[in-house]
């Protein structure tokens, strides 16, 4: 494929490229920069391409290739590695600097709504609200476990139509 013929095909498939960059960044700004870049790569790289084979396939997986390595790179960048002495960074105090979640705001409000539920919504909602799973809530209140799931269910719903000011 000639130098021309190349471009042009390249050329072509841009509404295409910036439509699959735009399925993986979802931003319009980032979509354009991997379309950008891919351009960039799939032009520097012409040599490499092979006649006769699928050269929009070819485009699209350097553009899968440069997302998934920039995605990476990100990845790891965000990492913090911890280098001090005594990992006094990792040390720290994690907490959002609330006592409890008691103090936080409304919990005390949703703590009392929980309690006027009656014991066949309140027991299994702070049972898997406290980490139960739900075969364990069943097990332990004798209950099938989609009966379980559906208590669970219309606590959490009485609450947010309780609270539904609040979002």
């Amino acid at each position: 494929m000639g130098t021309n013929a190349f471009q042009d095909n390249l050329t072509k498939l841009q509404g295409n490229l910036l439509s699959f960059a735009h399925k993986l960044t979802s931003n319009r700004d980032d979509a354009y920069d991997l379309l950008q870049d891919t351009t960039l790569k799939a032009l520097d790289n012409e040599d490499k391409y092979a006649a006769n084979t699928n050269f929009k396939g070819w485009v699209f997986t350097i553009m899968r290739n440069l997302f998934i390595n920039n995605y990476r790179r990100t990845a790891r960048a965000a990492t913090i590695v911890d280098t001090t002495d005594n990992l006094y960074h990792l040390n720290l105090s994690q907490d959002s600097g609330l006592e409890s979640p008691e103090e936080s705001y409304g919990a005390q409000e949703i703590t009392s709504a929980i309690s006027e539920f009656s014991d066949e919504y309140r027991l299994p909602f702070s049972m898997h609200v406290a980490g139960y799973k739900y075969s364990e809530i069943a097990e332990e209140m004798g209950l099938p476990i989609g009966t379980v799931k559906s208590r669970i269910f219309f606590a959490r719903k009485k609450l947010q139509e309780r609270f539904s000011s609040y979002r």
